[in-house]
């Protein structure tokens, strides 16, 4: 049975700040699960390079932020099973439901001071992220009918709950793991997603039924054999971790990124390749396609640079930044919240940009707007770059460099994300538009790896190479834009076939239409 938004009564509908009743269950659930996320996330790198002495978990920078690398890119490419087996299997509200209480019990596990079952936490966390994740904001748009003007303004707030969640999982988390202990920040995730659990269950009548029953329910037989892949595919990963955890495999984690990098790479390749070539697609709908692909490109490397937030910076924020204000040491992931903070004020600034800008003369295309948004975000390490210099002296560095980098990738990922994100669903075939969205958040998973080996380059023991490392990012990213750039004054016309009628599927549609 599909689910419509015509199930809803019109006083619902009007409930929230003139949003629908369902957004303030979907708003507050993902806010406390960003809070959960990214409270814990801003820690990792942090615990798994403090020494054993310090309650954490002694590793190199090199391995630690290649693990991060695989966290953070899992996390996306999990996604796209997540979604699939809602929309065919379970619908979003279970996926939603069961995605949480999984992460829940991967804090839960996280908190325990035992370092045996840290990375237990970490894949549960992967798995009910993937379920949770990419649902939660399905059912944002299914709370609208169709043509609904409001939408926009519903996304908008979905947003803000986000955003608001990061900042208080960074304040919270970030506070605790410093005065208090590693494993009560953990705890404190787990806490949070607890909170999003119950709030969800207590006010899941207000979704009235969206989400509550799979889009495109399989047949009773093809759901038996999805269940038992379901079932193989975690009692293999149960298999494997046993065998590293007993000592039988043995892993290399940098390697393994490197790999899983590529081994990304080419499913992205090879799915592009296949809608392209192998889609039936009119002569216009290849051009966009083409178009699209250029801001995939500039997603994956847009996302390698900042990423660096929860490695390469935050491990700067720890040894190389001077933290205290009159006698209180500012918790090293504090900095991370300026990111979110500064989202909640600009976001506004830059919405009503984009549209005065699309009713004036001169409106940039979605290249040119990548490009832009990777140059400023080159920008920031333009700055880290003078910054590690200072700190290659010998010397400890004022806050305000993170600050005015976080500042300058926020600028940046305002305007290359939600342009982006929108580039995807205009320019793609409309028949294959939710596959390209699941393929386009493949260039998170590449670019947050790509992330994570970039900062196994930190060698807190060679200060002098910082420099180097933040110079690189900034020559490639700002090669990579001038590239895109170029490009996008050929791909301009492109772009705009997706604001036209496609003269093939129009001789088709004429052609059936006398028949």
């Amino acid at each position: 049975m599909k689910i419509t938004v015509t199930d809803i009564t019109e006083e619902q509908d009007k409930s929230f700040y003139g949003h629908p009743a369902g957004l303030t269950t979907l708003f507050f659930t993902e806010m406390w699960e960003r809070m959960s996320y990214y409270g814990m996330r801003a820690l990792l790198v942090l615990f798994m390079t403090e020494s054993l002495q310090d309650g954490g978990l002694g590793m190199t920078v090199a391995i630690a932020t290649a693990i991060y690398g695989l966290y953070t890119g899992s996390v996306y490419f999990m996604a796209l099973p997540g979604g699939w087996l809602s929309d065919r299997l379970i619908g979003g509200q279970r996926a939603v439901w069961y995605g949480g209480i999984i992460i829940m019990s991967g804090h839960i596990v996280l908190a325990i001071p035992n370092d045996k079952t840290f990375f237990i936490g970490l894949i549960l966390v992967i798995l009910g992220t993937g379920l949770l994740k990419p649902n939660i904001g399905a059912m944002v748009g299914q709370l609208y009918k169709p043509g609904d003007e409001r939408i926009d303004g519903g996304y908008a707030l979905y947003y803000m709950g986000i955003n608001i969640g990061a900042f208080v999982g960074y304040l919270v988390c970030g506070y605790l793991a410093e005065h208090v202990g590693w494993h009560y920040a953990f705890g404190a995730a787990a806490i949070g997603m607890g909170f999003g659990l119950a709030q969800y269950r207590m006010t899941l009548a207000k979704l009235n039924n969206v989400g509550s029953e799979p889009e495109s329910k399989l047949s009773p037989k093809a759901a038996k054999l999805t269940w038992v892949g379901v079932f193989a595919f975690l009692g293999l990963l149960t298999f494997v971790t046993a065998m590293i955890y007993i000592g039988v495999l043995q892993i290399n984690p940098i390697a393994i990124a490197e790999y899983t990098a590529i081994a990304f790479t080419i499913i992205f390749c090879l799915y592009y390749a296949s809608v392209y070539f192998l889609g039936e697609l009119t002569s216009n709908e290849k051009k966009r396609l083409g178009a699209l692909f250029l801001v995939c490109i500039a997603s994956a490397c847009f996302w390698s640079g900042f990423e660096q937030a929860g490695s390469s910076l935050n491990l700067f924020a720890r040894d190389y930044t001077d933290r205290m204000i009159n006698e209180f040491s500012i918790p090293t992931a504090w900095f991370q919240f300026t990111n979110s903070l500064f989202i909640i004020i600009l976001s506004p600034f830059f919405a009503a940009m984009w549209i005065n800008l699309g009713k004036s003369m001169w409106n940039p295309t979605y290249g040119m707007k990548c490009a832009i948004g990777l140059i400023i975000m080159a920008s920031g390490f333009i700055v880290m770059f003078f910054a590690a210099q200072f700190a290659a002296s010998g010397l400890k560095v004022a806050p305000y460099w993170l600050v005015t980098t976080y500042f300058l990738h926020t600028v940046g990922e305002l305007c290359l994300s939600p342009v982006a994100l929108s580039a995807v669903s205009r320019l793609s075939p409309k028949r294959f538009n939710g596959q390209m969205m699941g393929v386009f958040v493949l260039t998170y998973s590449i670019g947050s790896i790509i992330a994570g080996l970039l900062a196994g380059n930190f060698d807190p023991e060679n200060v002098e190479e910082m420099p180097n490392l933040f110079g690189q990012i900034t020559v490639f990213s700002i090669g990579i834009a001038l590239v895109i750039l170029l490009l996008s004054f050929k791909t301009k016309a492109w772009e705009k076939l997706a604001e036209e009628p496609d003269p093939e599927s129009t001789s088709e549609e004429s052609t059936e239409q006398r028949t």
